[in-house]
């Protein structure tokens, strides 16, 4: 089994780094960061290193797109468009983390699709046809899984794993993990987060 997680320019590292520590450990996986080119590929926190190309896998069983900082940037990307649409025809799994979403929509992927994106881009995905689902994790509707924002990812990831090698396995990866949040805020939703935080984060993110 094949699991591809494309790296472009601006990437979120922790957008692919999420869904990859839960989901090299499914038995039979082999879990690759691809690119249009091999090497290194830096995001502005961390640097992952694409060990195949696009065209060297270019079928994978299932594809993971990470959000981005700069979302026109990667809803432009032509070689990372052309990669997501090429691989979905032939997915089992087509998947998403926060504004990763935005690149299927771009990819022609989400009409008429149920599907979620970090909270602050909720208003862009009905650009693309997608029925936009607010206030949950992710979202699963046919062979297409978007999540919410960034570690959001993990639980995306989770759910997968589920689906892929079954409820056991994917308890058994998210205890040795030891993923099992208490943040020390309750913060963590526009909804649950005081009113001038929701403002604030959304100011920050809308002017990156």
């Amino acid at each position: 089994m094949h699991i591809a997680i494309p790296l472009y320019e601006g990437y979120d590292a922790m957008d692919a780094l999420g869904p990859y520590f839960v989901l090299r450990n499914v038995p039979g996986a082999t879990v690759t960061f691809v690119a249009e080119r091999l090497g290194v590929v830096a995001d502005e926190d961390a640097t992952l290193t694409a060990t195949a190309s696009f065209a060297e896998l270019p079928a994978p069983d299932v594809l993971v797109v990470p959000g981005t900082k700069k979302i026109e940037q990667s809803m432009a990307d032509q070689e990372l468009i052309h990669y997501v649409k090429t691989a979905h025809a032939t997915t089992t799994w087509t998947t998403s983390v926060c504004v990763g979403s935005l690149t299927l929509g771009a990819a022609g992927l989400l009409e008429g699709v149920r599907a979620t994106t970090h909270w602050a881009a909720h208003d862009l995905l009905g650009q693309f046809g997608a029925q936009p689902v607010a206030g949950v994790r992710f979202v699963e509707d046919g062979k297409i899984i978007t999540s919410g924002g960034v570690l959001a990812g993990v639980d995306m990831a989770l759910h997968l794993a589920c689906l892929l090698a079954g409820e056991d396995t994917a308890m058994a990866i998210q205890l040795g993990l030891e993923y099992a949040p208490k943040p020390p805020f309750d913060a963590g939703t526009p909804e649950s987060a005081p009113a001038k935080i929701t403002e604030l984060v959304r100011s920050l993110l809308r002017g990156s």
